[in-house]
């Protein structure tokens, strides 16, 4: 029996958006931009490295004191000093950034300013922890570009677009997890339309062995808290086991063999998924008595394994013979 190839997990990128606050004070001074110095104090907090957030704001504000001229009409000069006691502006590092407009789950936020010098001191922008270095700059800049008086729809597009693919710091990858999946506990569907009446039963009876294995923890390789419900909603589960006629995925032969495709996210951008969202495993043309070794082969992949050396024993080299054997036992 042949074994198709399984398809690679689908990555997402987390997408924030930056957001602002009306001014309480608008309006034009009389005062030349070239002769007002902005200084700016960063609140790291204390779970965040105060030195990286420097960093960042520094250059969010080299950024628009080189563009500014070109960007605002005027020149604009910042003092960066992490400890000032009265700062003009303060960059805040939050946990989640709130009461910020209508935005929600905004990465950063800065009140909209005609003009910065007429602004109560300090001007606190914020932004959310957690990004990586190059995302927590993207946000500071168009956060800064705010304060500067600069919207959504002004230049440059590509720093004040209200959107922006962010992503966080590195995470461990699903196949470092102990359990890939937010949840221990996973939602299984069974569509079994394409199985025929009299393989119904021992269709099921196969699955409910494979799955009862990894829950008394597949020989050590699944956490002793992982555990399976069935439901009838296709959409619910996180775990789909379908038979359809052709299978879906780069099979060797699509008419006959087994393959999976995982969906995940991958918020920290370095195109592995960190987290599971979803496995569908797919069965075609196989006897009744091989569909829990299929199942469960697939299930280990689904549970973070890298290659077949990380899978349970069962699943590694098995003969055809193996295959349809109580290999659960």
């Amino acid at each position: 029996m042949r074994s198709a190839v399984a398809v690679g997990a689908v990555l997402a990128a987390v997408v924030l958006a930056g957001c602002s606050l009306p001014s309480e004070t608008l309006g034009a001074g009389t005062d030349p931009w070239s002769e007002t110095e902005f200084v700016v104090a960063v609140d790291a907090g204390p779970r965040d490295s105060a030195d990286n957030y420097t960093a960042d704001t520094r250059a969010a504000i080299a950024f628009w004191e080189a563009n500014a001229q070109q960007y605002l009409g005027h020149p604009v000069e910042f003092t960066l000093r992490p400890d000032a006691a009265d700062p003009d502006v303060v960059v805040r590092v939050v946990a989640e950034v709130t009461d910020c407009g209508t935005e929600e789950h905004a990465a950063g936020c800065a009140p909209l300013a005609d003009d910065l010098r007429e602004q109560p001191k300090p001007v606190t922008v914020r932004v959310r922890r957690g990004f990586d270095r190059e995302s927590t700059r993207q946000v500071l800049k168009h956060e800064f570009g705010h304060i500067l008086g600069q919207g959504h729809d002004d230049r440059p597009a590509d720093v004040m677009m209200a959107k922006s693919t962010l992503a966080t710091e590195p995470r461990p990858d699903a196949t470092e997890r102990p359990v890939p999946w937010r949840d221990p506990e996973l939602a299984v569907y069974l569509d079994a339309g394409n199985v025929s009446a009299e393989d119904r039963a021992q269709v099921r009876e196969q699955m409910g062995h494979a799955l009862d294995y990894y829950a008394d923890g597949a020989a050590g390789t699944v956490p002793a808290n992982v555990s399976f419900r069935r439901v009838d909603d296709r959409a619910a589960a996180d775990v789909v086991i379908a038979f359809p006629n052709e299978l879906p995925c780069e099979a060797i032969d699509r008419s006959r063999g087994s393959c999976r495709q995982l969906t995940g996210i991958d918020p920290d951008g370095d195109g592995a998924s960190e987290r599971y969202t979803r496995a569908e495993i797919y069965l075609t043309g196989l006897a009744p008595d091989a569909v829990g070794w299929h199942v469960g082969r697939w299930l280990g992949d689904a549970f973070g394994a890298a290659d077949e050396s990380d899978l349970a024993p069962p699943f590694r080299d098995a003969s055809y013979e193996d295959r349809r054997s109580d290999w659960w036992r």
